[in-house]
C-alpha cells in the first residue's frame, strides 16, 4: 500500500504490542501498551525490556522477569511463537501516584518476525490483559 505510514498503523493498533530487538531492547510500543504500562514512548524506546519492566523488589515471589526472559530466549532459539500462561506483573506506577506498583495479570504471546532466510529480525511481544477477570474470580470465590 503506497503512502501508508506503517509506524503510525503499529502505534495506533488497539492491542498491547511491544516490539523488541533480538538483544531485547525496546524498539517501539503501541499507544495501548503505553497506557496499560503507564509509560511514555520516549522513556522506554532504546532501553532493555527488563530495565524498564523489572520485578517488584518488594515481592519476593515475583517470577515475571524470569518467565518472560525464558520465553523470549525460547523464541530466539526455536524461531517459533511462544504463549506464556497467565503471568502476574507488578507494573511500576508513575512516581506522582504515591503507590509504587500496581498488580496486573497478563497472558503474553511472543512472536518472532523472520527474514527470508529464517533469521529472527525482532520479536513482537503482545499481551492480553486479564486483570479484571482475575479480580472478578477472587470476588466470586
Amino acid at each position: 500500500m503506497q503512502g501508508v505510514d506503517f509506524r503510525a498503523v503499529f502505534r495506533t493498533a488497539p492491542n498491547l504490542y511491544l516490539l523488541l530487538s533480538t538483544d531485547l531492547m525496546i524498539v517501539d510500543a503501541t499507544d495501548a501498551y503505553l497506557r496499560a504500562t503507564m509509560t511514555k514512548r520516549e522513556e522506554i524506546v532504546g532501553r532493555n525490556v527488563f530495565d524498564v519492566f523489572p520485578d517488584n523488589p518488594a515481592d519476593t515471589t515475583a517470577t515475571g522477569v524470569t518467565n518472560l526472559r525464558s520465553s523470549l530466549q525460547r523464541v530466539l532459539q526455536e524461531k517459533k511463537p511462544h504463549r506464556m500462561l497467565m503471568q502476574k506483573y507488578d507494573v511500576r506506577k508513575p512516581q506522582s501516584d504515591g503507590v509504587e506498583f500496581e498488580e496486573r495479570y497478563w497472558s503474553p504471546l511472543n512472536v518472532p518476525v523472520l527474514d527470508d532466510a529464517g533469521n529472527v529480525l525482532c520479536i513482537i511481544h503482545t499481551v492480553e490483559d486479564i486483570t479484571q477477570y482475575v479480580r472478578s474470580q477472587r470476588v466470586n470465590s
